[in-house]
């Protein structure tokens, strides 16, 4: 279930006056019972794969060593997006949700209802995926 199709389009930033915050707090434990969930199953699923390859694993057995990648490949990426939201939940117990961490001012509404756990307002988070400007290619100073 998407964030955008489990929530109106209209709420208000949380820095905004009249913020609905159960609102967002169910919203998000939702969304941490539902990873929470993905975690556990992928997990369980890893180690039920790589028990039954134990002894089996050759090195040319590439279909059950790729499988066991991704398995904990999913793993790893469903235990960031539940830290994401155990972080979004935090923010919002201490008073921070809808407040950008870089620049302090306020993440659009808009940007929450499509993100909940967003951290950054649109500006520095479009900042912060560039970084900062590197040399075309870098070269080491022409012997002088």
């Amino acid at each position: 279930m998407s964030a955008r199709s489990a929530w109106p389009a209209a709420l208000p930033a949380a820095s905004e006056p009249g913020l609905m915050l159960p609102a967002w707090r169910r919203l998000l434990e939702s969304r941490w019972r539902q990873r929470l969930a993905a975690v556990t199953s992928l997990s369980l699923a890893y180690h039920e794969a790589e028990e039954r390859s134990r002894g089996r694993l050759r090195p040319g057995d590439q279909a059950e060593a790729g499988q066991l990648k991704r398995l904990m490949q999913g793993a790893i990426t469903a235990r960031r997006a539940l830290f994401d939201t155990e972080e979004a939940l935090a923010r919002l117990s201490a008073g921070r949700y809808g407040r950008c961490e870089q620049c302090a001012g306020p993440i659009s509404a808009a940007r929450l209802t499509r993100e909940p756990e967003a951290r950054y307002c649109g500006r520095c988070a479009a900042t912060i995926s560039t970084g900062p400007p590197r040399p075309a290619h870098p070269r080491s100073a022409p012997a002088g």
